[in-house]
């Protein structure tokens, strides 16, 4: 890794340009699953529409499921990137969606995009047959390996074989997972 990538922070990833983001996606390494389990995380899409949209901030958690790690989007108040993380609640529970399972790459995979990552997977069966976040696929890097509380990922819609870039994402250990 080279010697500017070290140190890096959420608010400098968060305001970084697509060039330099892609340069940590290739310099990072494949987070601990084990280290993820248990957490929720902050995270910041990229992407300027998806503050119109309505999903530029949202929560990523992970947690154990049969011995695997899996994972779950939490909406949150769209606030601005400094201002305080708060999860939208409905019947008294934050309201999770987007659930996927976290797999190791395979290299004969079709999603092998990023070996040295980890993908978040949305075709999974905890998700209606009909969401639309089931074609969602997302890389994962921890950025510096002396840091397991800030990561970075590149979110991908699967069109059959292809695999269509939408946005990079920062994720920093914000709670407890309540899973």
């Amino acid at each position: 890794m080279s010697e500017k990538l070290k140190g890096l922070d959420y608010l400098t990833l968060a305001s970084a340009d697509d060039d330099f983001l892609e340069e940590v996606m290739h310099s990072g390494q494949a987070p601990d699953s084990d280290k993820l389990a248990g957490w929720e995380f902050k995270g910041y899409n990229s992407m300027d529409l998806t503050t119109v949209l309505g999903f530029r901030k949202f929560k990523k958690g992970f947690y154990r499921s049969d011995g695997n790690v899996c994972g779950y989007n939490v909406k949150v108040d769209q606030n601005g990137l400094i201002d305080p993380w708060v999860d939208q609640v409905k019947k008294g529970e934050s309201v999770k969606h987007g659930w996927y399972d976290v797999l190791d790459i395979d290299a004969e995979a079709t999603d092998n995009l990023y070996p040295n990552s980890l993908l978040l997977n949305y075709d999974s069966d905890r998700n209606p047959k009909v969401d639309p976040s089931r074609v969602l696929r997302d890389y994962l890097v921890q950025v510096d390996p002396e840091n397991t509380d800030l990561y970075l990922g590149k979110a991908f819609v699967a069109v059959g074989p292809k695999r269509v870039f939408v946005s990079y994402f920062i994720l920093e250990r914000e709670n407890p997972s309540s899973l």
